[in-house]
């Protein structure tokens, strides 16, 4: 993979501030893709690491913030923070974004698309990455978080386990099939929530979902092909 340059920054949010890191590639990027983390760990978790260097490495801009705390309202504020500050970065002028994240994560920016559709109808935002949606908690399927997700209308992607406890196969399939938004889901065999898989190796799972993210990505935007 090319180098890929790392700055870190810190971006005002209240009266405190989110650590945060681009991964910048080597030519102008013209996209980027904000990435968060799930429930628990901080940007720095393995899978959002890799998919940050992967991206940059094709050349999508790519940002990635912690956000520590439980509650989705706060996560969602915090998330629609980022987005604001990369909008008006005079250092990285974008034509658009991706918003990306694990479990929780997901949640959230979900939450920040159909709150800024409502907003407004510029199309800076343009599109919705989900690692691993928390459709569900364990063993309560009866309660599906699809609130969101059904009133988005830019494209999105889903990547999660075929065994994820958190998000029963054809549950998602089903919300899937009522969602207004262009979508398409990628079950990685075997996986459950975390991504792990017997016999498979962390970095060969990761190879899977990044390849798969980018492929995307590039389906829903005009990026050279590298």
């Amino acid at each position: 993979m090319k180098k890929v340059l790392p700055v870190k920054v810190k971006i005002p949010f209240g009266n405190k501030y989110l650590d945060a890191i681009f991964s910048v590639p080597k030519k102008k990027s013209t996209y980027g893709v904000i990435l968060t983390h799930g429930a628990g760990g901080d940007m720095n978790f393995p899978h959002l690491v890799s998919l940050a260097a992967y991206l940059a490495s094709h050349g999508v801009l790519c940002l990635r913030f912690t956000c520590k705390g439980l509650n989705i309202a706060y996560r969602t504020k915090a998330f629609k923070t980022v987005v604001e500050y990369l909008k008006l970065s005079d250092d990285y002028k974008l034509s658009g974004v991706f918003l990306a994240g694990r479990s929780m994560g997901s949640r959230a920016a979900a939450s920040v698309i159909r709150q800024l559709s409502q907003d407004d109808d510029d199309d800076f935002i343009q599109g919705l990455i989900c690692l691993s949606y928390p459709l569900h908690r364990p063993k309560l399927q009866s309660k599906l978080r699809d609130e969101d997700l059904l009133f988005i209308r830019c494209p999105v992607l889903f990547v999660s386990g075929s065994a994820d406890e958190m998000c029963e196969k054809r549950l998602l399939e089903g919300v899937a099939s009522k969602m207004k938004a262009p979508k398409k889901i990628h079950w990685v065999g075997k996986a459950n929530h975390g991504m792990a898989v017997k016999g498979r190796t962390t970095e060969d799972v990761m190879e899977e979902i990044n390849a798969q993210v980018f492929s995307w990505l590039r389906e829903n935007i005009e990026l050279e092909h590298e």
